[in-house]
């Protein structure tokens, strides 16, 4: 089940991402402040995954009734923006470099993130999440773009096309973990299985250049799909394109 950014309230979901605060209500005193509630969810939908994230095992977790969990928070589209924009990486010191090491930089800080809180993978962006940290996220990774040649369209385009591959890599590294789970093979357990079957049915001759192919990269990731790999290559082409861009626009200045 897929779950949607930006689905609740958008008012209340800004407010409450920059603890804009409504007036207090009467009554008696709060137990919890709304980061215990975010960081509760947050580590139940890395231990039971997003689609059985509720507001009842949020409040069980935290030991209070769901009922007062909703003085807090609406409800779960408004916790979900919460949980997105906590999880994303405050700004961090940039390596020594040019724009491609630091966007290849950001680029693997945003590939841990998905490694830790795999639930992301779980969301579709429907909606942005504004929140503060989403925005100074997004200042910080365009500066590393800004002076080099590209247009404001551009920069905000790139950072979309190489964030778009992380994720898209990300998801196929866990889920090539989630089937070795599932299966209890790993990956080289089980094309040793099938080893017998496949020699007798594929022919060289016949598929020439896929067992070429095939058996060269077999020999050199040790499997028939390695996601590190394909994520460095990936993201390396990428910048290459970048770059490319960043040099034809040099030279018809």
């Amino acid at each position: 089940m897929t779950e949607f950014s930006g689905s609740g309230d958008p008012v209340r979901s800004l407010e409450l991402l920059w603890r804009v605060q409504p007036a207090p209500k009467r009554g008696p005193k709060q137990r919890l402040d709304l980061d215990q509630v975010i960081e509760a969810a947050i580590a139940l939908a890395g231990e039971v995954g997003l689609a059985a994230l509720s507001m009842r095992k949020v409040a069980e977790r935290l030991g209070v009734g769901t009922m007062s969990l909703y003085t807090y928070v609406p409800g779960k589209p408004e916790l979900l923006d919460l949980m997105l924009d906590t999880a994303v990486d405050p700004p961090t010191p940039l390596p020594d470099g040019g724009w491609r090491a630091r966007l290849e930089h950001l680029a693997r800080e945003n590939w841990d993130r998905f490694h830790r809180h795999p639930w992301l993978l779980e969301v579709t962006p429907l909606r942005p999440v504004l929140g503060p940290n989403t925005i100074a996220r997004y200042e910080h990774e365009l500066s590393v773009l800004e002076g080099i040649g590209l247009t404001d369209i551009e920069m905000d385009s790139a950072l979309v096309l190489v964030s778009a591959h992380v994720e898209s890599s990300a998801r196929r590294a866990l889920e090539a973990k989630q089937a070795e789970q599932r299966s209890g093979l790993t990956d080289e357990e089980w094309w040793n299985a099938r080893a017998p079957v496949l020699e007798r049915v594929l022919e060289p001759e016949r598929y020439p250049i896929a067992s070429r192919v095939g058996a060269a990269a077999g020999e050199a990731h040790n499997a028939a799909f390695a996601p590190e790999h394909a994520f460095v290559f990936g993201l390396s082409t990428v910048l290459d394109g970048i770059e490319f861009l960043i040099q034809a626009r040099a030279s018809d200045a």
